[in-house]
């Protein structure tokens, strides 16, 4: 819950921001249809791919990470087939792009260029000092061998391919 609390915080207070700082630096773009539209058009696709990747991820772990009688959201079984195989935070690096999502939704260039990748690198540090230690801690040596043959997040083609691709399913 306190990680909703977080990305909800970090959304809204990226608009606002973004906003305030437009109205001083960028106020030519900020009435500015063309740049809206494009930015508005940008952000939709980015959408749709991140919404992809956390719906394939999220249905994938939750077959293959679930063992027994486990609450929602919750796993018990360390996952590295499928989208787990190619890197190990594969939903987190959807998510990544939200708020870069969202500032080409909202068209607010400061939230663009400055805030959204801040808050990008705000959720690397995130998973690096937050999600990897628990994941050490929840399965341990296994994790740990895990940890040092898959990388954190990979651009390589047929990673990307898989983890945005229409299917949904994980080879």
């Amino acid at each position: 819950m306190i990680r909703m609390l977080i990305w909800v915080l970090m959304l809204l207070g990226g608009g606002v921001l973004g906003y305030w700082l437009d109205r001083r630096w960028f106020s030519d773009l900020l009435y500015s249809p063309v740049f809206h539209i494009a930015t508005f058009l940008i952000g939709v696709v980015l959408l749709r791919l991140i919404l992809r990747a956390s719906r394939n991820t999220g249905r994938f772990l939750a077959r293959q990470g679930r063992e027994g009688d486990v609450p929602r959201f919750e796993t018990n079984r360390l996952v590295t087939g499928g989208y787990y195989a190619c890197m190990r935070h594969p939903m987190h690096f959807g998510l990544l792009f939200f708020p870069l999502t969202v500032a080409l939704i909202l068209g607010s260039v400061s939230f663009i260029i400055f805030i959204a990748p801040a808050e990008m690198l705000l959720m690397i540090a995130l998973i690096k000092l937050v999600e990897e230690p628990q994941a050490m801690r929840k399965f341990g040596r296994d994790y740990e061998a895990y940890r040092r043959r898959v990388p954190m997040f990979s651009l390589r083609r047929e990673c990307l391919k898989k983890l945005f691709g229409k299917s949904g399913i994980a080879k």
